[in-house]
């Protein structure tokens, strides 16, 4: 590969690059991977110009993302492209959507809360969470893996790191945060809008009267970094928080979707997981090719070129887009030998789910425990399953970075090993509601586990969580 500069002025002679066959394109949210195969053998470096927009180019192939994903060439800030706008109104000034050294100090003052030996104490909070919910659901014969287990456990573990109260730790406050990145059918963008800021505006304000009670959590550490010492704007507080809560549980909650949906279409490989070969190791190798094999995140987050950049015989310009095409690097036949089979014991896997450099996704940490915990759970206490819907019909939501399914409906075939024989009553349904998924009687369900105790280190003010094990 070669990455090099081009001279002001200076022009490449543009190489004549076929189009993309329809057939593919039509496909893309559903299953992007033979769209991804296309580009990395015919256009390695693919244009998307549309009239009105900012030029996009769509980079695929694994050297070429992984060189990219490091060049100063290429900047972060949104800004730099007149019109574009990535995300909601007055959420954009966050550490993804900045260059340094704006960049290093939004980070340095949230790395702490996700160093890996803090995240590492939450794993009792996270088996217990995810053993909760599964019991929940322990007689339900169809089950939707997203919204009774996927979408609450990974969410609950942003709520409890930020100090979210538990009342809006609930399905209401996600979809508001999921609709600012996907169509939500019925929702007015506006409205998902002024939803979302009076969130952050009753998160902020419950940091800023809670005393005590606020000085325990990531959230309200930011907060009186912002009020006490000036190191982040109201506006960068604002967005920190919107980021870290949808961030920090939707792109587990796509790895824990895509992931099962893989292990249920390779049944062979899910069979390791639960096998005479199966142990932390393993585990641990599993998760890496799940988040190899179909990425939570498809895209890399935003980048424009800052200056000229030749690649491939093409002429990326200033003020460009350029898209690194996650998901199709982590499938190229270059890197990864084989790279369309799922092998939950691949090694070496240097895939780039998480990214690479300086933006290496700060949560990858917490990401990976909440895979090791969740995969080997689901696997040992759904029993045998199949999906309950054809596999094409399966409701892929339409987001511009993120890969993840809205929906996986599964069917018991058999229970679990160990499974109680007893069954609850069913409570009554009411005239006109579903059928599927089933109800299920509260007071059949133990409490949820308590939140772990939080605390910050008075010696390293505004920047440290502290996770304590429950007590």
């Amino acid at each position: 590969m070669s990455l090099s500069i081009i001279e002001s002025g200076a022009s490449v002679p543009a190489p004549r690059v076929p189009s993309p066959p329809p057939g593919l394109l039509a496909t893309r949210v559903r299953d992007p991977y033979p769209y991804f195969a296309w580009l990395r053998r015919h256009a390695p470096a693919h244009a998307d110009r549309r009239p009105g927009r900012p030029t996009v180019w769509q980079i695929s192939r694994y050297a070429d993302v992984r060189a990219l994903l490091t060049d100063g060439r290429l900047s972060k800030d949104p800004g730099r492209v007149p019109g574009y706008v990535p995300g909601p109104a007055g959420l954009n000034r966050h550490l993804v959507h900045a260059d340094p050294p704006d960049h290093t100090r939004l980070r340095t003052l949230v790395n702490a809360a996700f160093v890996p030996r803090r995240i590492a104490r939450l794993k009792p909070f996270i088996t217990d969470t995810a053993n909760h919910l599964l019991d929940r659901i322990e007689h339900d014969t169809h089950v939707d893996v997203i919204a009774a287990f996927a979408a609450p456990l990974t969410f609950r573990m942003i709520c409890a790191i930020l100090g979210v109260p538990e009342e809006l730790d609930n399905a209401a406050t996600r979809d508001t945060l999921m609709a600012t990145i996907a169509p939500a059918p019925g929702r007015e963008p506006a409205r998902v809008e002024e939803d979302l800021h009076a969130l952050l505006d009753r998160l902020i304000a419950g940091k800023r009267t809670g005393g005590a009670s606020s000085a325990v959590d990531l959230l309200g550490a930011l907060v009186r970094a912002g009020d006490h010492s000036g190191a982040m704007s109201e506006e960068e507080l604002r967005s920190t928080a919107y980021l870290l809560l949808l961030v920090g549980h939707d792109t587990t909650m796509n790895l824990i979707g895509n992931g099962m949906l893989a292990l249920l279409r390779n049944p062979d490989q899910a069979a390791r997981l639960t096998g005479p070969e199966a142990g932390p190791e393993l585990v641990g190798t599993a998760v890496e090719e799940l988040l190899r094999y179909d990425s939570p995140v498809r895209d890399a987050t935003f980048r424009c070129a800052s200056e000229p950049i030749g690649l491939h015989g093409r002429s990326i310009g200033e003020g460009d887009i350029v898209s690194l095409l996650i998901g199709s690097a982590n499938r190229d036949e270059a890197r990864f030998p084989d790279a369309d089979r799922l092998d939950v014991g691949r090694t070496p896997n240097d895939h780039l789910a998480f990214g690479y450099g300086p933006h290496f996704c700060i949560g990858a940490a917490l990401a990976r425990l909440e895979g090791a915990v969740a995969f080997p759970l689901l696997l040992q206490r759904l029993g045998q399953v199949q999906l309950a819907k054809p596999d094409d019909e399966l409701p892929w939501r339409p987001a511009r970075v993120m890969r993840g399914l809205a929906a996986l409906p599964v069917v018991r075939i058999c229970p679990p090993a160990g499974a109680r024989a007893r069954k609850p009553a069913a409570p009554a349904r009411r005239s006109g509601s579903p059928a599927w998924p089933p109800g299920r009687l509260a007071d059949t369900c133990p409490p949820a586990p308590a939140r772990p105790s939080l605390r910050t280190s008075p010696d390293q003010e505004h920047t440290v969580w502290t996770a304590m094990t429950p007590q």
